[in-house]
């Protein structure tokens, strides 16, 4: 609600958390953001700080993290970088070197990088963008690949071992998700916008259409595969999480193809290693807007099966919407046995032997994958 709604980012714990440090400090402090929030936060909280009636001096430091979930530890041992930012005067400089002696315990110095306090905060922010935009892309070329025959995990190959591109975030799925991408890029959109820079609030803005825009794509091109209807049909979605090792639901693409199917009138079956159904619905209502209450009937239109076999008994196909190592490695021979005919697989994440799958006797549809069904030069 107000003013940016769904895009700034709300930094009033920020603030409190910066009126309480001056309430409670008896000396001076350094106080560093660790948070992902817009940039020159740390102005408003250095503000606060020095409104305190103590007389106490404060320095603001800005050092983002730059943790990946399921890595997160590993990731903090072994960091690419350590990015910190501080005020550039001699008092500025100075807090900043003290928290560069706390990393160089253990980081190499060269990787620990110190500027100002807003290109600190903003590059976090830059960070993500980049990434999310490098699944954008490539997955903008999936629906070119699927369009002409090409390949999209030859086209990143072929493209990755460009050393100025590399090859990481270069895998074609059905979509980014989780806590950050998107609430960083709306947030970098709003900034631009605030900043009266539209045209680039308009290029930024473009990596999340594209985002949405795959997960529907991968949703009607089941429902079309489908003879044009997913009605009655059970439909198994193996993964529910945004990505392995993690059973964090939010802003899952998952959550978009199990909406849309349910409106379709499908019968949905989800198996998850690690995600609670309880996290489902309450993610389902925070993003989409969907309970029982809205929808009648949803909470028999998803069942939550405790395997990936029970999930396909029956169905009509199956969808790998999360890339779990154990996925790669199911039965899939009694799988299609207990499907119906024809069986059809999803892959939104391009972990499955296709051509293996097809032996077998299922009809395979692949993220920016030829299909053979359509192509006869491949």
């Amino acid at each position: 609600m107000g003013i940016g709604a769904g895009r700034a980012a709300n930094i009033k714990n920020c603030e409190l958390c910066a009126r309480k440090i001056a309430e409670v400090s008896d000396s001076g402090k350094i106080v560093v953001e660790k948070s992902t929030v817009p940039v020159r936060t740390a102005q408003a909280v250095r503000r606060v700080l020095e409104c305190n009636d103590k007389g106490l001096k404060f320095q603001v430091l800005s050092n983002p993290e730059f943790l990946a979930e399921g890595t997160a530890m590993e990731d903090l041992k072994a960091p690419d970088r350590v990015l910190i930012g501080g005020v550039q005067d001699e008092a500025g400089i100075k807090a900043a070197e003290t928290l560069v002696s706390v990393y160089a315990n253990w980081v190499p110095r060269e990787q620990i990088l110190t500027t100002n306090l807003w290109s600190s905060e903003l590059s976090k922010l830059v960070a993500n963008a980049f990434l999310a935009q490098r699944v954008s892309s490539i997955n903008s070329i999936s629906a070119l690949c699927e369009a002409t025959g090409a390949d999209v995990s030859e086209i990143s190959r072929a493209v990755g071992i460009d050393q100025r591109i590399g090859r990481r975030f270069l895998n074609s799925s059905i979509g980014f998700g989780g806590s950050c991408f998107q609430k960083d890029i709306l947030n970098l959109v709003y900034l631009c916008e605030t900043y009266g820079l539209h045209e680039c609030a308009e290029y930024w803005n473009q990596v999340i259409v594209m985002n949405d825009y795959q997960k529907k794509r991968f949703t009607e091109k089941m429902v079309s595969s489908m003879f044009n209807t997913v009605t009655g049909k059970k439909i198994a979605i193996l993964g529910y999480a945004f990505k392995k090792d993690t059973g964090d639901v939010r802003e899952t693409p998952s959550m978009f193809v199990v909406r849309d199917l349910v409106l379709e009138q499908a019968k949905i079956h989800v198996f998850d290693p690690q995600v609670k159904r309880e996290d489902m619905w309450i993610e389902m209502d925070y993003t989409c807007g969907m309970t029982e209450k809205t929808h009648p009937g949803l909470d028999k239109a998803v069942t939550t099966s405790p395997d990936a076999y029970s999930a396909c008994d029956g169905a009509h196909a199956f969808a790998v919407l999360t890339e779990w190592d154990e996925f790669k490695t199911l039965d899939f021979e009694r799988i299609y046995k207990g499907m119906s005919k024809p069986a059809f697989v999803f892959d939104g994440r391009n972990i499955l032997d296709h051509a293996k799958l097809r032996e077998i006797g299922f009809e395979v549809h692949a993220i920016g994958k030829p299909d053979p069904n359509k192509f006869s030069d491949l």
